[in-house]
């Protein structure tokens, strides 16, 4: 495995919102977090907490009210503006008219480069699609369409991964399926991830740390994933791994 990517430094970082209602609603509080480069970083929190806020700070979907983030050094947008960062997010949002190649040989065209057909089958075949290259996303299963929403947010070797709520609507069974897949490919690349989920096994099995955020948008506890990769099915048995996992969650109670 060979790191790559590049780090995240996230410093005094506040968000807020006025709703029509007029009153301010303060999203995220005060936010210090350093993210080395290669470090896969799972966030879980309470719903309403600020976790995909958090995200969409770092992806520059949102304008922070104070305070920075800096990708590699460059702000955010700057990282979008070179294509960059790699986003995958609960709905797959794959074209439904095209095929899972072509829908994987977008981001290319949209960074007004040619299309890298090694690249694009080499990713479908890394995230266990080979066979489904001109299959419509109408024929795919969901879990299948995550995977391809993942491989397409790989094409243009990112800086950054984020994933926000990647397997949130998917069946318990398959979302651990596409959890040891996942952690699988991302041994294979090792970007900078930093993953959004509501579930705390998920983050556990994947992450070399968890932050759990508290409302309102503050980071309440870290903690260093003590689990060594690669991660198997068995981890998932074993009674470490269900004592962190219950501590964890213990955390997340009102």
């Amino acid at each position: 495995m060979s790191s790559s990517g590049a780090s995240i430094e996230i410093h005094d970082l506040r968000k807020s919102f006025v709703p029509r209602r007029g009153v301010t609603v303060e999203a995220i509080r005060h936010i210090d977090l350093t993210v080395p480069a290669g470090e896969f970083l799972a966030i879980v929190g309470p719903s309403g907490c600020g976790k995909s806020t958090l995200l969409h700070l770092v992806a520059g979907l949102e304008k922070p009210s104070s305070g920075t983030v800096r990708i590699g050094g460059a702000a955010p947008e700057e990282l979008v503006r070179r294509h960059r960062l790699g986003v995958a997010f609960q709905d797959p949002a794959l074209l439904p008219w095209l095929s899972v190649r072509a829908n994987l040989g977008l981001p290319f065209k949209l960074a007004g480069l040619p299309v890298n057909q090694k690249r694009v089958l080499g990713l479908i075949d890394l995230v266990g699609l080979a066979g489904f290259e001109l299959a419509r996303p109408n024929q795919l299963s969901g879990g299948m369409l995550q995977r391809a929403a993942i491989a397409r947010s790989l094409c243009l070797e990112p800086d950054v991964l984020l994933l926000d709520e990647p397997f949130g609507a998917l069946d318990a069974v398959t979302r651990r399926r596409l959890n040891i897949e996942l952690e699988r490919i991302w041994r294979d690349r090792a970007i900078t991830t930093l993953l959004v989920t509501h579930s705390v096994e998920e983050a556990l099995f994947l992450s070399d740390r968890t932050i759990v955020m508290e409302r309102p948008g503050a980071i309440a506890q870290v903690v260093q994933t003590p689990f060594p990769r690669p991660r198997t099915p068995e981890l998932l048995r074993r009674e470490d791994f269900h004592q962190l996992t219950d501590q964890i969650t213990l955390w997340l109670e009102p």
